[in-house]
């Protein structure tokens, strides 16, 4: 009978697919460089077949290798169900829980959210991973995270999610001279998207897929206008005068506008917002935490998250603005 391979050299395989370098591979799995390349040979012996070729300056990981790393991805993730089973025994609300977030929305929400969430479960550690929705999508399929705080409406086959709130887009620029035509308006209509260059972020973001569907004239945008891969450099841009953008109310209520003189508007059609949830995969030995969790946040959100609202006219400057997400 063949020795089965052990855990802990399959996660250093897969940290060596995942970074392609033994440097990085080591560090991201907390052992010594040598630690890691002397598991990979022993699983290499253990197996009878090469899973990486070596190089001075690089490692590739052959065909066998990469079969071996999807499969490999599968056990350890089925290891960790049955550790967190084990947790959930003494406690649900408990141990290390990897959570992806957007970019588009950890710095708006996370600082409050996790000082709270440690108040209401201590024996809870959040690790967070700021990226973009496919990627962490990919990672949470993966195994490599457990869950996802994302905005819908997406597409995630396989996965379980739950909404917590509405989060509205509103349409962002600069004031407009005293005598013109828009100067007294108090809502976005058509007419000012047809006459400002929009700013949105790039097409990869879900915000730019989101934002889109407020438009009437959503294709002419696609290829119409700059796009940004930050929402802070969209801000930049529109108090330079470049254009006007679409932000989420999050942003706005956590002080993305503060120390500009931009003005925010609704849009016409109030309909027009994405939903903050969470994202899982299905069958997820940790789903129990994970609707807990979701719970806790949604009760949280609907006490001290205030969609923005207009304070006279319906026109409201960024400087003089202090509302943050409490």
């Amino acid at each position: 009978m063949n020795p089965l391979p052990n855990l802990r050299h399959l996660r250093y395989l897969v940290a060596l697919h995942d970074h392609g370098n033994f440097s990085r591979a080591a560090e991201s799995c907390f052992v010594t460089q040598s630690t890691l390349s002397a598991g990979i040979r022993e699983l290499e012996e253990s197996l009878g077949v090469d899973v990486a070729e070596r190089t001075k300056r690089s490692v590739v990981i052959t065909p066998a290798g990469r079969r071996l790393v999807a499969r490999a991805r599968l056990l350890l993730r089925d290891a960790e169900a049955l550790a967190a089973m084990s947790k959930d025994d003494a406690g649900p609300m408990s141990g290390v829980l990897e959570m992806g977030v957007l970019p588009t929305i950890g710095p708006f929400l996370l600082p409050q959210l996790v000082r709270r969430l440690g108040a209401l479960f201590p024996r809870l550690r959040l690790a967070l991973r700021e990226d973009k929705t496919r990627h962490l999508l990919d990672q949470l399929a993966e195994g490599r995270l457990d869950l996802v705080l994302m905005a819908f409406p997406y597409d995630t086959p396989g996965m379980e999610t739950f909404m917590l709130f509405d989060d509205a887009y509103r349409y962002v620029a600069a004031a407009a001279p005293a005598k013109s035509p828009g100067a007294t308006c108090t809502t976005a209509v058509q007419s000012d998207f047809d006459s400002q260059n929009l700013l949105l972020l790039e097409h990869d973001h879900c915000l730019h897929s989101h934002a889109l569907p407020a438009l009437q004239r959503a294709a002419e945008v696609e290829h119409a206008n700059f796009s940004s891969t930050s929402l802070h450099t969209l801000v930049a841009m529109v108090a330079e005068g470049m254009g006007a953008t679409l932000l989420p109310d999050l942003a706005i209520m956590g002080g993305i506008l503060q120390n500009t003189d931009l003005v925010v508007r609704p849009l016409a059609d109030e309909a027009n917002a994405r939903t903050i949830g969470l994202c899982w995969r299905r069958n997820s030995a940790r789903a129990d935490t994970f609707l807990q969790l979701g719970q806790s946040i949604q009760a949280w959100a609907a006490e001290h998250i205030t969609p923005w609202r207009p304070d006279t006219a319906g026109v409201v400057a960024g400087r003089p603005r202090r509302h943050r997400v409490r």
